[in-house]
């Protein structure tokens, strides 16, 4: 089972895995801890990570970049519509409402939702981890930010779906935070709560969770956040003020051309960072637009000034999650800042002053949120023993169900009128199950929606729920009980619906005290009676034990329970038939990746060999070729060399295959004779010295060989003599050959003699002596203290097939 924990970030992604002796960052194939969160379509094969990243600036329109802004949102969202200005790639709005990526792959115009664009950066983690572990990749845990809605939980994970992963859990960036920080802690209060605040200033948002700690657990006491508040909006700033500087001293419009925004960009983004360090920086970009070289000077003073709007709203999220958590600032114990963003002087100095206390930064500001996911994933897997330690975790939003009723009096023909309930609090635990019993005649269906819309941009609508089709056995209306699950992922849905009529049973009565169901609904007239059942901590229909003083025994009745059918309709979910094709999508397009990689190594390696073989046909191979032969050869080399830069260059795997294979064929014979001319004394050595060492153990007047018959050692050295007259034969024709020649002493050929000899040898210079009869009174250690050594031991001493020499000396 794999542990992993992914890091999803709009700019940049991070994979930890889990060994035994910890959480370790994964590096990508250019060794960097962190992998570039871009997708660059080309015309053959798509560039992901780091790749894409490298193929950016060349290929602008087709690098899609930032999915984590786009993935479970509509098109007409406002944060939607602020961000598609600054993307240099083409975003249109699909037919069901939501965004299409639009992107020329393949030599033809081709669309993708974020989601597919999301499953395809996933692909390219999971095969981080997977070369990185050298084992398959499946089970995991994302970090995702807390003020994802429910429909974009959705999408993250069907994004996994496609590229073969199943999360274990999506668990919130800030917990992961607060888990890598909370379990490494020895230190940790049995009463008394330790209050953390953590601040994640990411890329593109930021967010603020306060903890609170005791000793092997930790209680997420509050969140906030602001969607649109992170490292990109100070280097947007700064885009703008150098783009409006440009055009005025320059007469250049940079927002006209995406290859100069990409490079402005770029370039403020490494001018942010600067300032973090140094009162000012220098801008200085080469042929930035028609020709031109720019170059500015900005102050931190002046960068602060111009970034005040984006300052003056750091204070708001603070603020939110203070009062949530019911906490003042000298409840709060550590302030704890991670993200990329959070490096900007002036964010440090508003949370100082806020808190009354210097944040610290006793974690890695990048990789907290990974390795606090892959923590997560090791708790849940079977496979790792982990320190006990409990993750209390909250729900950010209030989750309503709704559903329609009839007015009492239905021969007025008043129109239904809607009915709703909170069932899941803002701050409820997660994960969560709640009952609620309706009362029904046939077929109805609940709406579950947001029950506050005001800090999301997202309809209020969730999903729809319909309930049946089922049939009561009596009369009046069927008593329903629905369970609805808020899960670990923090995804809402209906879990099940259950009939429930009452029978009456032949049971004997036994006094004892009642029990009531906690989610009953009590009798009533109306169309639709429902009660919220009691799911603390996920436990349901406990009993609740009454007074049964005055209690008058009655006959039981059974309860009968059917299973109800549900349909589920998620507003802007992925159908289950949509996500198979996106699945075999991914699966040809990844197909497509792997035969371009191979054919690229195809071409490497038939350009490789060209150089290759010509340095070594005027250096090492020069005396094992003929002058025609190398003239051949070299005009050859260059042939395929000038056909690589021009015809070659853009051609199938296969054609590169098939002229390796045509230049081999003039090259091997070279290179096998230097090989057998440099293999050839090792081989010829190794073989005289194993007929030597037989010889003269065949003639050996060692005790240990005298139960060996004569005839016997006769054929020993008779197989000697015949096979030192083979080599002494062929090595004189070889020695008078020249170099370039075919030779006729082959290695392979001494090997093998070598390896006969010493399979008709071995069995009769290792034959164990005869077991003397025991005489009476001889204890049998003495006996087997002069016995001659075991079969096993005499291997041990005879000449391997490779002509190792043989023990001939007289044992002391």
């Amino acid at each position: 089972m794999s542990v992993v924990g992914f890091d999803f970030g709009n700019e940049s992604c991070i994979v930890a895995v889990a060994r035994q002796r910890g959480i370790d960052v994964v590096l990508n194939d250019e060794s960097k801890r962190e992998t570039p969160a871009i997708v660059c379509f080309g015309d053959k094969q798509r560039f992901i990570g780091t790749a894409g990243a490298a193929t950016t600036m060349t290929n602008p329109k087709n690098a899609v970049s930032q999915i984590k802004r786009l993935i479970g949102r509509r098109f007409s969202d406002p944060e939607l519509q602020r961000d598609l200005p600054a993307l240099p790639f083409n975003v249109t709005e699909g037919p069901d409402g939501y965004p299409l990526i639009n992107v020329q792959y393949l030599g033809e115009a081709r669309s993708f939702t974020p989601t597919q664009v999301l499953g395809m950066l996933f692909s390219n983690l999971k095969e981080i981890a997977e070369k990185n572990l050298n084992a398959a990749v499946v089970d995991c845990c994302i970090g995702i930010p807390v003020y994802f809605t429910d429909l974009q939980r959705r999408a993250v994970m069907d994004a996994a779906s496609i590229a073969g992963l199943h999360p274990l859990h999506l668990i919130h960036e800030t917990t992961a935070t607060a888990l890598a920080y909370g379990i490494y802690k020895t230190d940790l209060p049995e009463n008394d709560q330790l209050n953390v605040a953590f601040v994640d200033v990411g890329h593109a948002s930021m967010q603020v969770c306060i903890a609170g700690y005791k000793k092997g657990q930790l209680k997420i006491l509050s969140h906030a956040f602001d969607r649109s508040l992170g490292g990109r909006d100070f280097d947007e700033t700064l885009f703008q003020h150098f783009a409006a500087k440009f055009k005025e001293e320059y007469k250049i419009d940079v927002l006209k051309n995406a290859r100069a925004c990409l490079r402005l960009r770029a370039s403020c983004e490494k001018l942010k960072k600067v300032l973090s360090a140094n009162p000012q920086a220098p801008l200085n970009i080469e042929c930035l637009m028609d020709d031109k070289d720019v170059r500015g000077m900005i102050t931190r003073d002046e960068f602060e000034s111009i970034s005040i709007p984006i300052l003056e709203r750091v204070k708001g999220p603070l603020e939110k999650a203070l009062a949530q958590a019911g906490l003042t600032v000298e409840n709060v114990h550590t302030v704890e800042v991670v993200g990329s963003g959070s490096r900007v002087p002036a964010v440090i100095k508003i949370m100082a002053e806020f808190f009354g206390k210097e944040p610290r930064r006793t974690m890695n500001a990048s990789e907290c949120v990974a390795k606090g996911a892959a923590l997560q994933c090791a708790i849940l897997s079977p496979t790792f023993k982990v320190r006990d330690f409990q993750v209390n975790e909250s729900f950010p939003f209030s989750i309503a169900l709704m559903w329609k009723g009839s007015a009492p009096d239905a021969q007025n023909g008043e129109a239904e009128n809607s009915q709703s309930t909170v069932v899941f609090p803002k701050g409820n635990p997660i994960p969560s199950v709640k009952a609620l019993t309706f009362f029904r005649s046939g077929t109805f269906s609940v709406d579950v929606q947001y029950a506050d819309t005001s800090e999301l941009q997202a309809p209020a609508k969730i999903s729809t729920y319909t309930v049946g089709p089922f049939q009561s056995s009596k009369s009046e209306k069927a008593k329903v009980k629905v369970r609805v699950r808020l899960n670990l992922h923090g995804i809402v849905s209906t879990e099940s619906a259950t009939l429930l009529e009452e029978e009456e049973a032949e049971i004997p009565v036994v006094k004892e005290p009642a029990k009531m169901e906690t989610d009953e609904a009590p009798a009533s007239s109306e169309d639709v009676n429902m009660q919220d059942g009691s799911a603390e901590n996920g436990a349901l229909d406990k009993p609740v034990q009454m007074d049964t003083d005055a209690k008058v025994e009655a006959p039981k009745k059974k309860v009968k329970k059917t299973n109800v059918p549900i349909v589920e309709l998620v507003y802007g979910g992925l159908p289950s038939g949509d996500l198979q094709k996106a699945v075999e999508k991914e699966f040809e397009m990844a197909l497509q990746d792997r035969v371009m990689e191979e054919t690229k190594d195809k071409k490497n390696a038939v350009e490789a060999y060209v150089y290759d073989m010509r340095n070594k046909l005027y250096d090492k191979y020069q005396d094992f070729v003929t002058e025609a032969d190398r003239d051949a050869l070299i005009s050859k080399l260059q042939e395929v060399e000038d056909w690589l830069y021009e015809d070659g260059e853009d051609e199938t795997k296969g054609v590169y295959v098939a002229k390796l294979e045509e230049l081999k064929k003039q090259g091997d014979p070279i290179e096998e004779r230097f090989k057998e001319f440099s293999e050839r004394g090792t081989v010829v050595e190794q073989l005289v010295y194993c007929i030597n060492s037989y010889r003269e153990a065949a003639v050996s007047n060692d005790p240990k060989f005298d139960h060996i018959d004569l005839a016997e050692k006769q054929k020993v050295l008779n197989e000697c003599v015949e096979a030192e007259a083979w080599l002494r034969e062929k090595k004189q024709h070889q020695d008078a050959l020249p170099k370039y020649a075919t030779p006729i002493l082959l290695s392979a050929d001494v090997r093998k003699k070598a390896e006969a000899l010493d399979r008709f040898c071995r069995p009769i210079m290792t034959k164990p002596k005869p077991a003397k009869p025991a005489t009476p009174g001889t204890p049998p250690s003495q006996e087997n203290e002069s016995q001659p050594p075991s079969t096993a031991d005499a291997k041990d001493e005879a000449p391997p097939a490779g002509g190792e020499p043989m023990e001939t000396e007289k044992e002391e």
